[in-house]
């Protein structure tokens, strides 16, 4: 049987191998080689430790094994810190009389790969102009979209006046700012929630590690609504009349107001009043925006006097840089990775580290990284792309999406925030969003402060002196004693009195019977006196019976000490013996 088998398979054609039609497959591969950390069967690492000395060959091999993959993981290390260069991806120029902003559009996408070409695009959409890519219209035009594929998800005729609209936790929820109150829609346009409480909202932000809805309106009041509970958290009035700029930022979670005056104020959930308050411009605030790549040091701001201006969030004395623009008030938005764009006028201008960073006291605009001009205008908002080299720019007209090559992450953490989850890995994430989910209470200009010591706090030295508890948790009248308020007259009153007596003085001799009685009742019509009368009724607490102890140790040193001075008794000496006495 074997042998006819054989014959079958030599009679048998065999089959071509054609050549691949795709040309840039092998195109590099002669020229280049993975490391050898990187290949699928690569080598053990040298110079491991064999571990001959363990006895126990299952101890001995595992022991080896290890090693080996803590070798191989360090290995891969140093070679994933090759890939991870600071300025990957900008564009370079080969001498100093080229510049970057003449490059167009059509030449990058020339120059760049297939799928990254796919983000340059333009969509003409009717409805007034749009904010994000989940767009909003002026006109109630409301849809979200996969912008790669071109899907849609959901598109909506509200037939009323929209003015923004922003994501929850995730792409399956999106809260619109429509004219009188904040709807709540899921991914199919089906209307889930309104929020009363959020009335003429006009800006929107979602801080998504607190589950937090923040809205600003025509009213004046920040409020904040968590949409795990449905809880209004917090209620804020900021006094300076309809607010129509507002970002968050997303390392310490801090709200960022500009206001019609000129000032940007920041806002905490646990704080009535603002964290910070500063005068940035002279007319009304039109653009704030927040760098992500610093961990929220730097700010920027535009406002109708037509200036930009970069803040240091560290140091609020002045303008770190500052320039004029065309055009009056200007739309700003950060990337990852640090690039600012500014759209003013007809065209979007973005700018690059480290010279927008950095001190200049001329106001004198930045070296232009890239520009392009957009004939429609107004333009309403700009918004970077995560993880991409895209910027999405909303006009008039609709929607369009340049490259700028430099400005994406490049580098995701799939624990933190993954483009290519699928739906079970969403749910997951939106669980542990919820299990981790920040409380509003430690929302903070300095969020370090969670892993710092605390400071000593008041303890009390009423019961027991080494007995360490917060000052907080203590009963009033230990509160009142420790910070000296308390009113003691009630409880040793009458003892003392009756010491006084006891001594043979003369002032307790000549005092009247009425003057002892008025003494004695003195304090005892105080609504804290007649709280410690209730509560010591029938009530034996062993707190209560440590304080009287003390005390009446207390009075007996005081007597003591009285008749040692009077004369009436030796003080006691000295002995080597009093070191061992406990106190």
């Amino acid at each position: 049987m074997d042998s006819l088998f054989a014959k079958a398979d030599a009679v048998s054609k065999k089959r071509k191998h054609r050549p691949s039609s795709d040309r840039t497959l092998t195109s590099v591969a002669r020229n280049t080689a993975l490391p050898k950390s990187l290949r699928p069967t690569s080598p053990p690492p040298e110079n491991l430790p064999k571990h001959t000395h363990v006895k126990d060959i299952k101890l001995r091999t595992q022991l080896n094994r290890q090693a080996a993959h803590a070798a191989r993981s360090k290995t891969l290390l140093q070679d994933a810190e090759l890939l991870l260069a600071d300025d990957a991806g900008l564009m370079q120029v080969e001498n100093d009389m080229e510049k970057t902003w003449r490059v167009g559009q059509d030449a990058i996408v020339e120059g760049s790969g297939q799928e990254a070409s796919k983000g340059r695009q333009e969509w003409k959409l009717d409805g007034g102009p749009y904010r994000h890519l989940a767009i909003v219209g002026a006109t109630g035009h409301v849809a979200t979209f996969d912008w790669q594929t071109g899907t849609i998800h959901a598109e909506l005729q509200l037939q009323e006046t929209c003015r923004d609209i922003t994501f929850l936790q995730d792409q399956s929820f999106f809260a619109v700012a429509q004219k009188k109150y904040v709807f709540i829609y899921d991914r199919d346009g089906v209307e889930l929630h309104r929020l009363k409480s959020h009335i003429e909202p006009i800006r929107l932000e979602f801080l998504p590690y607190h589950w937090l809805l923040a809205s600003i309106g025509n009213t004046g009041y920040l409020k904040y609504q968590d949409t795990s509970t449905g809880v209004l958290v917090a209620e804020h009035r900021t006094k300076a009349g309809a607010c129509r700029t507002m970002t968050q930022n997303r390392h310490n979670a801090v709200i960022h107001l500009g206001h019609q005056n000129g000032v940007v104020s920041l806002w905490t959930p646990n704080l009535p009043h603002p964290a910070v308050q500063l005068l940035a411009h002279l007319g009304p605030v039109v653009g704030l925006s927040v760098d992500p790549s610093t961990g929220g040091r730097y700010m920027a701001s535009s406002g109708a006097d037509g200036t930009v201006k970069v803040w240091d969030c560290r140091n609020w004395k002045g303008s770190v840089r500052e320039w004029s623009t065309r055009g009056g008030g200007a739309e700003l938005e950060w990337s990852a990775k640090g690039s600012l764009a500014v759209a003013t006028g007809g065209s979007v201008n973005v700018y690059t580290k480290p010279s927008i960073q950095a001190f200049f006291a001329p106001k004198v605009a930045p070296p232009l990284y890239l520009t392009h001009p957009i004939p429609h205008r107004p333009l309403t908002s700009v918004r970077f792309c995560p993880f991409q080299d895209i910027l999405a720019i909303g006009h008039n007209a609709g929607l369009s999406s340049i490259l700028v090559p430099g400005s994406g992450e490049p580098n995701f953490d799939s624990t933190e925030s993954d483009p290519f989850e699928a739906k079970r890995t969403r749910r997951e994430r939106e669980v542990k969003g919820l299990l981790d989910k920040i409380q509003p209470d430690m929302i903070t200009l300095d969020p370090d402060f969670v892993g710092s010591l605390a400071s000593p706090t008041k303890l009390t030295t009423a019961v027991n002196d080494k007995h360490e508890v917060p000052f907080a948790r203590l009963p009033r009248i230990e509160r009142l004693r420790v910070q000296g308020k308390a009113d003691e007259t009630e409880l040793e009153g009458g003892v003392e009195a009756d010491d006084d007596a006891n001594d043979g003085s003369d002032n307790g001799k000549n005092q009247s019977r009425e003057e002892r009685e008025k003494r004695k009742m003195r304090g005892k019509g105080k609504s804290l006196k007649r709280y410690l009368r209730k509560q010591r009724k029938n009530v034996i607490d062993p707190t209560a019976v440590a304080i009287r102890a003390k005390l009446e140790k207390q009075r007996e040193e005081r007597r003591m000490a009285k008749a040692i001075e009077n004369g009436e008794i030796a003080p006691k000496q000295p002995s080597a013996l009093d070191r061992f006495r406990r106190s």
